[in-house]
């Protein structure tokens, strides 16, 4: 008969954060580990016999990466809730996690009170997220239906906003800097502007960012 312990498996390739979580939630009342693995390759050996209530699951994984990895995760784990544990704050990544089946998000500098809160209200029924990613996501239900601009320019846009280079949002969102001028091109025809800052200003002044 299996114990009343939550019990959480964890999928992070950093093996110092890997062994940290495992070290602080297994020591909780209440809790307890089944497994800890560095890629989805190895967990898909062992995780689905060991069947957890709760999955953390990072983002950047060696071989498949965790986005890709959910839907082969919900297949083998089907009654698992899987939490994304992880750096990245980008609004695609969200979008496609939460799409692809994980129950919540978390950025890795959530409090660890604070994920074993989300492990319990996940086992509720719950979604937890990390503050600044809730507030992304209502925000996005916020802007203009009227929007001329796709999801992944509507991105890139907010990114150039915020400062960055174009470079830099190719880093960041994982595409090469062609795709991210391409994607400039196509904002400023749908904006009918030429500049950077005008572009900002109109996409801003139409509830589009």
């Amino acid at each position: 008969m299996r114990d009343l312990d939550i019990h959480v498996a964890i999928l992070e390739d950093d093996e110092t954060i890997r062994e940290g979580y495992a070290w602080l939630i297994g020591n909780a009342p209440g809790y307890k580990i089944t497994g800890a693995y560095a890629s989805f390759e190895e967990a898909a050996k062992k995780i689905g016999r060991e069947n957890p209530d709760v999955l953390l699951l990072d983002v950047e994984l060696p071989g498949i990466s965790g986005i890709d990895a959910l839907p082969k995760l919900k297949k083998l784990l089907p009654e698992t809730h899987i939490l994304i544990l992880t750096v990245y704050e980008q609004e695609e990544l969200i979008f496609r996690a939460l799409g692809n089946g994980a129950s919540g998000y978390l950025t890795k500098n959530t409090p660890h009170e604070k994920i074993m809160d989300a492990i319990k209200e996940v086992m509720d029924g719950g979604g937890p997220m990390s503050a600044h990613i809730a507030r992304m996501v209502i925000s996005s239900f916020k802007r203009s239906d009227l929007t001329p601009l796709t999801r992944r320019e509507t991105e890139i846009l907010e990114h150039i906003a915020a400062g960055k280079s174009r470079k830099r949002v190719a880093e960041e969102l994982y595409i090469d800097l062609e795709t991210v001028k391409s994607h400039v091109k196509n904002i400023y025809f749908k904006l009918d502007v030429h500049s950077r800052a005008d572009a900002i200003k109109t996409a801003r002044d139409n509830k589009f960012i």
